[in-house]
């Protein structure tokens, strides 16, 4: 969508909000459209079951659609076509105010959906971080968001995994397809992908991740189903799991790779630019071009430094920045830990010393369960701390995940208290929980988190609320907080650079480097991960700087009148949408004040 265009959206957005002869408010919501809304939730449950899955909702926990296949894609675009076609017909002025905020997140996002379809992003299906290898992992260790509770659930997961052989090789075609149009991964990332595959290869099923379930088989179960399942996932494992992991690492290592690229970003590839730019635009969900976000990430890169050379100066370090980085980073002091344990029991800590002011800037929490646990083994490698949805019915808490490789060397500079804010409470844990608890949202609304910049800007933005939640009184997790708000703006520069300005994975490590205390395998992970997901990076700091900035504008427009917590409150009861819609439906409320 063209720039004149979208602003041309944003106007009318805004204007409709405003315009009192719609009167939008009295009239009552169109049951209609919610059929069409209900029917197109129900549809995508069916295209994407791991979506469902992902949800709570295990009506197809026993499929896995072959989405890179051509006969998908065209089922998917059509999809979408059919669905955008439906909304359209209503007349959006006709339509109350919750009806028209639904209106204009559905048409935005679906036609985003349908430019993306141009890009032929399934010629390179996978790579070391965003895999369905990775997440078939993840589901079948007994870990995931896949159930294992019944004979039925057992079962269900046998059917499914059945199919990941045939999405296997469909992703290998896929890559040949990319090889004869240029469009390749780098082999940067491909060497880190083999091994992550080769690792779930195993001789003896009795020692593949996939056996979790069989050795936490329930009690209840009769000796017969016991006895049948364990056969009969030893016999998968062997004939299908461990040949499909095999068959993908035999293909990138020795097909695949010699014709990997050299170069980092995708300036390199066909149709490159346009590529990034769509990315830009689906994870931003702004008009903004990517040479504006690059001087957004300078600024606030500069604007950081300055607060970070300030702490060095109050703590007394005689040392430029960089030698203040290098002290957090290997002084012992800052490695206290000995266990996951007592790391897992610091994060905890974190929670209970917030508490009593978070009652204060929230009257709306979620009553989804949450904990805090250990990435598993096989994955925390190449995973960051992440936050894991719950179930809309409480069934499965919210889950924070940490990778702990090893204890000794978990640093405590390294933000632990803003990780927390982000990751856990009251950054993903309250705005997904709240959102997905909301039964008067339309469901496509309460259970998308595709919306990058909301989601991440509101996680982002709640690492900023540290000092008001009590937390930050020590300079060096003051540091830490700063070192992850500095780790977000030079995204918006490395992400951007790497991927338009021609900026090498070893010039983009080292600015890194250069600006935030982090090591180099920390760093390179984090590179590599902009490598393998372009644009993705950019929606955090856009989406923190446009909830701030609407925040400060209306501290001063209402004065005394301004609520912190019924601000939050209107941020987080609607759901996650586009920047330009979220903005618009800010500005109405705060006129209505």
């Amino acid at each position: 969508m063209k720039k004149t265009v979208l602003y041309l959206f944003a106007a009318i957005v805004l204007a409709a909000c405003n315009q009192p002869k719609t009167n939008s408010s009295s009239k009552t919501d169109n049951p209609e459209l919610a059929k069409v809304f209900n029917n197109y939730f129900e549809e995508s449950l069916k295209l994407y079951p791991l979506t469902a899955t992902g949800i709570g909702d295990n009506r197809y926990n026993d499929q896995l659609p072959n989405d890179g296949s051509a006969e998908f894609l065209a089922k998917s675009k059509a999809f979408y076509e059919n669905y955008l076609a439906q909304v359209k017909h209503f007349n959006r002025e006709d339509l109350s105010e919750a009806d028209q905020l639904s209106y204009d997140i559905f048409t935005y996002e679906a036609q985003l959906a349908l430019d993306g379809f141009k890009q032929h992003f399934e010629y390179m299906p996978f790579n070391q971080f965003y895999a369905l290898p990775l997440t078939i992992g993840q589901l079948g260790s007994g870990s995931g968001s896949q159930p294992f509770k019944s004979v039925k659930d057992y079962n269900d997961w046998l059917k499914r995994v059945s199919a990941f052989s045939v999405w296997a090789d469909t992703a290998i075609s896929n890559f040949n397809k990319g090889i004869k149009a240029g469009v390749v991964l780098p082999k940067a990332l491909v060497v880190k992908t083999i091994p992550e595959l080769q690792d779930l290869v195993v001789a003896d099923p009795t020692k593949s991740l996939f056996y979790g379930p069989i050795t936490n088989l329930p009690k209840d179960f009769s000796d017969a189903d016991k006895k049948q399942l364990t056969e009969t996932y030893k016999k998968t494992i062997t004939t299908v799991i461990s040949p499909t992991y095999k068959k993908l690492a035999d293909y990138l290592k020795t097909e695949y790779l010699p014709h990997a690229r050299t170069t980092s970003g995708y300036s390199a590839l066909p149709d490159g630019t346009a590529k990034y730019a769509y990315l830009v635009k689906q994870q931003t969900t702004t008009d903004k071009t990517p040479e504006e976000i690059y001087q957004t990430g300078l600024k606030e890169v500069s604007r950081i430094r300055g607060i970070m050379d300030s702490i060095k100066t109050s703590v007394g370090f005689k040392g430029d920045l960089q030698a203040f980085f290098e002290y957090m980073r290997t002084d012992p002091k800052f490695t206290p830990y000995k266990t996951p344990k007592e790391v897992l029991a610091a994060f905890e800590n974190i929670h209970k010393r917030m508490e009593p002011n978070l009652e204060k800037m929230f009257n709306h929490v979620p009553k989804t369960p949450f904990e805090i646990r250990q990435t598993e083994a096989f994955r925390a490698a190449s995973a960051s701390a992440e936050y894991n949805a719950g179930s809309a019915d409480g069934s499965r808490p919210g889950i924070f995940y940490v990778p702990i490789l090893d204890a000794t060397k978990f640093n405590i500079t390294s933000g632990m208290e803003s990780l927390f804010l982000h990751e856990a409470i009251p950054g993903h844990h309250y705005q997904i929980s709240l959102t997905q608890e909301n039964s008067s949202l339309p469901k496509f609304r309460r259970f998308d988190q595709n919306e990058n910049a909301y989601v991440e800007g509101w996680a982002l933005y709640c690492e900023s609320l540290g000092k008001e939640l009590g937390l930050y009184t020590d300079p060096y997790q003051y540091m830490g907080a700063l070192g992850d708000e500095m780790h977000r703006a030079i995204r918006l520069v490395v992400d951007v650079a790497i991927h338009t300005k021609n900026m090498t994975r070893e010039q983009a490590i080292k600015y890194m480097m250069d600006n935030e205390a982090i090591s180099e395998q920390g760093a390179t992970a984090e590179i590599e991960r902009y490598m393998a997901i372009p644009g993705q990076a950019l929606g955090y700091k856009i989406g923190a700087l446009k909830i701030r900035e609407l925040r400060n504008k209306y501290e001063k427009q209402l004065g005394r009148k301004f609520n912190l917590a019924e601000f939050h409150n209107q941020v987080l009861k609607d759901g996650a949408m586009p920047l330009a819609v979220f903005e618009a439906k800010m500005n109405a409320w705060a006129a209505k004040q």
